[in-house]
């Protein structure tokens, strides 16, 4: 089985501003409202390429009930734990850029993530993933991630995953996390770079990352690709598939999911980065989550 789980999930809205000015009255071309959080959207993507997948997380409030309200509808097995406060809108603006206004979350408090550690416990077995990615309340610190890996180690055989920005991903990697996926600019805030190294630059971080205990280190680069280092030494990059970039949000998180999706199928590095990287690239193309199809057909441009 393949767990997710997202500590801050939101209804995401996005809206069509033409033209948006600053200081004065915009009105919306178009809008709509859907479910958000990195977890949630690893998870869907997971079940639309036909993996067995179950969510974990927090909500709280009215914006929760949506939340849940939501993910029912789309037929995704989870379980969320009630926390307080509200659970976050995000705004996401398309207009000559993309501008993405991100609230705070619920107050997750330490002991609802015990909650959630006693429910993973008694669900997780040797050979599952586990996959934490994305941010957290204000609430919990930069060691939410660490501390949660600490409290499952002596679980056998269990594949983690993680994805965040930061300490709150380099703080996980003393626990040997099977797979990390920061994208170009994370990496290059990890390392205070100030400006993107080249191709054998972003392999010589992704291996200092592998010293520091990841096992495998994808850098995903939007429209330029992905860069892979893996725990069998190889190196190898994928470029991603030209089009029209529609919506960047869950790009990231459909790498994820392609990854895992072609690599439990074929155990082949590079066959599941390239599957991820038409994954990322066919999210980017439509408004939604691509479909498997969408995906598939990315990926016959790609070979």
């Amino acid at each position: 089985m393949i767990y997710t789980v997202t500590f801050n999930p939101s209804l995401d809205y996005y809206v069509q501003v033409n033209n948006m000015r600053s200081g004065t009255v915009n009105r919306t071309a178009s809008e709509r409202l859907a479910v958000g959080g990195k977890g949630l959207n690893v998870s869907l993507a997971l079940k639309e390429l036909g993996d067995e997948t179950f969510a974990f997380g927090f909500v709280a409030g009215f914006t929760g009930s949506a939340i849940r309200d939501k993910v029912a509808k789309l037929g995704l097995d989870c379980h969320f734990f009630e926390v307080e406060g509200q659970s976050r809108i995000n705004v996401k603006i398309k207009s000559n850029t993309e501008t993405d206004i991100n609230g705070t979350g619920a107050l997750v408090s330490e002991k609802d993530v015990n909650k959630l550690v006693k429910k993973l416990k008694e669900v997780l077995k040797e050979g599952d993933w586990l996959i934490v990615c994305g941010s957290v309340p204000s609430t919990l610190d930069e060691y939410t991630y660490s501390n949660l890996f600490k409290k499952l180690k002596n679980i056998k055989g269990i594949n983690l995953v993680a994805d965040a920005c930061g300490k709150l991903l380099t703080e996980t990697l003393k626990y040997k996390p099977f797979l990390i996926k920061p994208n170009i600019y994370e990496m290059c805030e990890i390392f205070g770079l100030s400006s993107v190294p080249d191709i054998e630059g972003i392999y010589a971080c992704a291996r200092k990352l592998q010293d520091m205990g990841a096992r495998n280190v994808i850098v995903s680069m939007g429209g330029e690709g992905a860069v892979m280092v893996t725990e069998t030494k190889q190196s190898m990059y994928v470029r991603a598939a030209r089009g029209q970039l529609v919506n960047s949000v869950g790009a990231g998180d459909s790498m994820i999911a392609g990854f895992i999706h072609e690599y439990l199928k074929s155990g082949n590095y590079f066959a599941a980065l390239n599957f991820a990287t038409a994954a990322g690239s066919a999210c980017s193309f439509t408004k939604n989550l691509a479909t498997k199809e969408q995906i598939e057909y990315i990926e016959s441009l790609m070979l």
